[in-house]
């Protein structure tokens, strides 16, 4: 690993045995009683041997009458007590395992490595990790599976924090560490990510360690560096672990694609399907979880041929009873920009076996289409229907009230949210409320809203602040938003931008400089525009100014007479989104190269003729593309469908279905 640095575990807060729960914790006392109560008084011993039919009965799951005999046997063996305990753990029964562990001890096998491995195992399942911690003090001769089990119940029982402590008392200690030890500490650094900055540092530690003891090849290891990696965002990295494993399986293969996915990189998602597809691996037939990885892939790119394609697939695998693959093909079809076809395939699941995600997944795609009442009225279904709303079925029903304008609506449901469903709104929940007002020109409500939040305002909360500002051309809460931004977001030239936009509608080119330098001094690049079109079963990208299309010259030229046309139909390019200082020709000549034109006109020069073109968008559609785009559906004549970052615009013979509303 080049680019790792082998640095030593002991950043890691080693957490002494004194800080640990009591040894005699309450509820190991209660164990000792109630097992002292009900212990099993020993018979006569009889001539047979009994573990045989003991071990029997526990593969039956008749836990008490294996009990009602153990005492019959003078010499349990270890085997033994193991069925008793794999009993218990299948019958869940905390009342049996203190039974056991009391038989356990009295028969001298308490200190026995194997079955205090068990035992952990057993309290930790029963969510008593005290007791669990005193049968791993309690046991002298402790093997990789004694730690390991210990390891995996604090990481079971989200205690992080302890089994990171665990793990590197174990290597300081000198425990042969097996690839194990290294699965369940990487899974302990991302528990503890969320609240902690140090996640990926952790996780190159422990990965630099693996690599040292040569465990990073070990397969189970190797996976969870990459799911590690993907939800830290840290894309390359797992590329790396990726290109360098020995051995790849289904897992592996399935992981790197889910990493993409997570990580907005849908291209290279299908692009890594495919090969997988392509390899000739008899096992590498795609699962539920890689189905419903690239279904989110193609509904990234709005990939309508490529997800039929693969909605083929899964009838012929017989997948399609599966309800993660079916909520995964309702969201694929409504994101790619067939609502009709999204909506059969909810309509094809069974009433009964629809749950929260299949409903959520129609209300937010009527939301992105804009088409509020239909999602209201889905929302009102899943009611009457007897399924609970979520707090993201809300964020949906809210979204949609804001695509549409609907103020007093989304202030209904958020009421509706709190007061009927005892719903605590989430800073997403409060995200929706800022747009919503924002959009309507709301300002100072919204600023409001942000003021009375008992959470902290996210980034999110602050830009759909922001993003109002822009269109509404408001400085001072522009400024209050970037404050608060440039602090949680440093790194995102996408805000500099927004802000740099109103004070030019604000005409202050001394402050719009000022952004320009800050953007300069910070070595923060702008976030290139690009744009996705699916054309002949085949999948095209353009960027901003992108000049490596082998058909770039005929774009060009196209798009050259589009506006020479258009323009005698009233089209007006709008300049004010270029921030360069160039002359006006100049700027019209860079508004051409936005990335959706290229994609527009890539799918008018090699698009059959009056099939509807579908582009998406990584960013916000300027308002110049917006006003060209509804110019040119008119004049070409056709259907055009741009699904930018935040919903869908629908351009049909002049008109957008968002109403110039976005």
């Amino acid at each position: 690993m080049a680019n790792l640095h082998l640095t030593g575990l002991t950043p890691f807060l080693h957490k002494s045995k004194a800080t640990r729960r009591p040894f005699f914790s309450p509820q190991y006392k209660a164990f000792k009683s109630f097992s002292s109560a009900n212990a099993i008084k020993s018979p006569p011993p009889m001539a047979h041997n009994q573990n045989h039919q003991i071990q029997i009965l526990c593969k039956q799951g008749n836990l008490s009458r294996a009990l009602k005999v153990l005492p019959l046997e003078p010499k349990p063996t270890q085997r033994t007590f193991e069925s008793l305990i794999l009993a218990c753990c299948q019958l869940n029964n905390p009342s049996y395992g203190s039974v056991i562990h009391r038989c356990i001890i009295d028969s001298g096998f308490d200190t026995d490595p194997f079955l205090s491995t068990r035992l952990i195992d057993m309290y930790s399942r029963f969510g008593l990790l005290s007791v669990a911690w005193q049968v791993f003090d309690n046991t002298p001769t402790k093997t990789i599976f004694v730690w390991n089990a210990m390891l995996k119940a604090l990481q079971a029982d989200d205690q992080a924090e302890e089994a990171l402590s665990l793990f590197s008392e174990m290597n300081w200690t000198g425990v042969e560490l097996d690839s194990f030890s290294y699965s369940y500490a990487l899974k302990s650094c991302i528990a503890c990510s969320a609240d902690s900055s140090s996640a990926p540092n952790r996780v190159k530690q422990i990965h630099c360690d693996a690599v040292r003891r040569r465990y990073d090849s070990h397969i189970n290891v190797a996976t969870t560096l990459l799911d590690c990696y993907a939800k830290l965002g840290l894309t390359s990295y797992a590329e790396q672990v990726f290109d360098e494993m020995p051995v790849r399986n289904l897992v592996t293969w399935s992981a790197m694609i889910s990493c993409y996915v997570r990580n907005e990189r849908p291209y290279d998602a299908l692009n890594l399907f495919c090969e997988m597809m392509v390899s000739g691996d008899m096992n590498l037939a795609p699962n539920a979880v890689t189905i419903v990885s690239v279904l989110l892939a193609c509904a990234g790119l709005a990939a309508l041929s490529q997800g039929k394609i693969l909605h083929g697939y899964i009838l012929r695998r017989g997948l399609e009873s599966v309800l993660s693959v079916n909520n995964a093909l309702v969201s694929m079809y409504i994101k790619a920009g067939s609502i009709v076809l999204g909506r059969r395939m909810f309509d094809y699941v069974n009433s009964c076996k629809r749950d929260v995600v299949s409903w959520n997944s129609l209300i937010s795609g009527y939301g992105m289409y804009g088409s509020y009442h239909e999602a209201i009225q889905v929302f009102d279904e899943m009611l009457q229907s007897g399924v609970t709303p979520s707090v993201v079925s809300f964020v949906s029903v809210l979204g949609a009230c804001s695509h549409c304008g609907l103020v007093e609506e989304g202030k209904r449901i958020f009421h509706l949210m709190t007061e009927k469903y005892n719903v605590v709104p989430h800073v997403e929940h409060y995200s929706c409320m800022v747009d919503l007002l924002g959009r309507a020109g709301l300002l100072d409500e919204a600023v409001k809203i942000i003021e009375e939040m008992p959470v902290e305002p996210s980034p999110q909360v602050w830009g759909s602040l922001l993003g109002a500002c822009r269109k509404y051309g408001h400085v001072e809460y522009a400024e209050l938003a970037c404050f608060h931004l440039f602090d949680l977001e440093p790194k995102n030239s996408g805000n500099y931008v927004l802000l740099a936009d109103v004070y030019t509608k604000a005409q202050m080119p001394e402050e719009v400089d000022r952004v320009k330098k800050l953007l300069e001094e910070r070595s923060l690049p702008k976030l290139a525009g690009c744009s996705w079109i699916e054309v002949s079963k085949k999948i095209y990208s353009f960027e901003t100014v992108d000049e490596m299309n082998p058909q770039i010259q005929e774009i060009h030229s196209l798009l050259v007479e589009l506006v020479t046309a258009i323009k005698r139909h009233g089209y007006v390019p709008n300049t004010k989104v270029v921030l360069y200082d160039l002359e006006q020709e100049e700027k019209e000549r860079l508004l051409l190269r936005h990335s959706e034109k290229l994609a527009l006109a890539f799918g008018l020069i090699n698009g059959k003729k009056g099939e509807v073109i579908r582009i998406t968008k990584n960013l916000r559609l300027c308002e110049d593309c917006h006003s060209f785009t509804k110019l040119v559906s008119k004049f070409a004549k056709r259907e055009i469908l741009v699904r930018d970052v935040n919903r869908f615009h629908h351009f049909s013979d002049g008109v957008c279905s968002c109403m110039d509303y976005w």
